[in-house]
């Protein structure tokens, strides 16, 4: 019985559905993003060319480059909570589901991976009930402890109100990095983990000389992804806050700023301006490229 063989040279046939989607679905509007931040649009739809004068006007015009390096500066922020908040949780727990001593792993898996599926905007709500200063489940127990001192507007203060988003966002989210963690640990050879056992080898050394440095290249896919994500955050402070990035902008994040400035429209006008939402857009885009790029650099081998 024969059978038909495939020339070699026809591989490139199959990347065709995968370039056709990427290609709609991503280049041709990152394209079109770029395109359009090159462009005014007037208020009965016309685009003028206009050249650079957006790029200008975000970064030199005092009211909305005010807006775009605050925006810019508690991204950052929100970004470092996550990293420092949700990664560091995610790496404990999986070290711990991971010990040969842990019983019920599976149990805790499921415990840490549920807050993911929940929708955002359920989980925002929640937080804003449980977080409200007066009635609250956390103000309460603060008050039953005695520690009333320390009950305060979280979500309505500037100074606090960026990290308890931040915090909420982390502890939704810790899942998958903690999952990503787990399975590179279960990974590393048991060899090593017995040559480590018959050395001597303490459980800090087992963690710092053995597993940190294998899961190293995880560590930093996991970065990357959370630098990607919260650069384009949005859905949390929407949810918690309001579009306007309250108290006093204290919470505004690119991704609200960019949906109030191209797609709502800012108060109190509330006229769209699609041409310098597509300038934020390219910007963030060049900067994600640029922070993937070093992250890539810092934290994947050469092999």
């Amino acid at each position: 019985m024969k059978h038909k063989t495939f020339s070699t040279g026809g591989w490139y046939l199959y990347l065709v559905p995968a370039l056709l989607i990427y290609t709609i679905f991503m280049a041709w509007p990152l394209a079109d993003s770029i395109r359009m931040s090159l462009f005014s649009t007037g208020a009965s739809g016309n685009q003028t060319f206009v050249g650079f004068d957006n790029y200008v006007r975000l970064f030199t015009d005092s009211e909305t480059a005010a807006r775009f390096w605050g925006a810019f500066g508690n991204t950052w922020y929100f970004f470092m909570i996550h990293m420092i908040v949700q990664n560091v949780l995610a790496i404990t727990f999986a070290l711990m589901l991971t010990e040969r001593t842990m019983r019920h792993a599976r149990v805790y898996q499921t415990i840490i991976f549920i807050p993911v599926t929940l929708a955002i905007l359920v989980t925002g709500y929640l937080w804003k009930l449980i977080l409200n200063p007066q009635w609250g489940a956390i103000a309460l127990i603060l008050q039953h402890m005695g520690l009333e001192s320390w009950i305060a507007p979280w979500l309505g203060d500037e100074k606090t109100a960026l990290t308890a988003v931040a915090l909420v966002s982390s502890w939704q989210w810790v899942g998958i990095p903690t999952m990503m963690f787990l399975a590179a640990i279960q990974n590393i050879p048991d060899d090593l983990m017995e040559a480590a056992d018959i050395a001597g080898a303490s459980a800090w050394q087992k963690i710092a000389l053995i597993k940190l440095p294998l899961i190293l290249p995880v560590i930093g896919i996991v970065a990357i992804l959370t630098f990607v994500n919260n650069f384009n955050a949005f859905d949390a402070v929407y949810a918690m806050e309001n579009a306007n990035g309250a108290p006093q902008y204290s919470t505004d994040l690119i991704g609200t700023l960019f949906y109030r400035v191209g797609i709502a429209g800012q108060h109190p006008v509330g006229i769209p301006n699609p041409g310098l939402g597509a300038a934020i857009a390219t910007s963030t885009f060049i900067m994600l490229m640029i922070g993937v790029g070093v992250m890539l650099r810092l934290t994947q081998s050469e092999k």
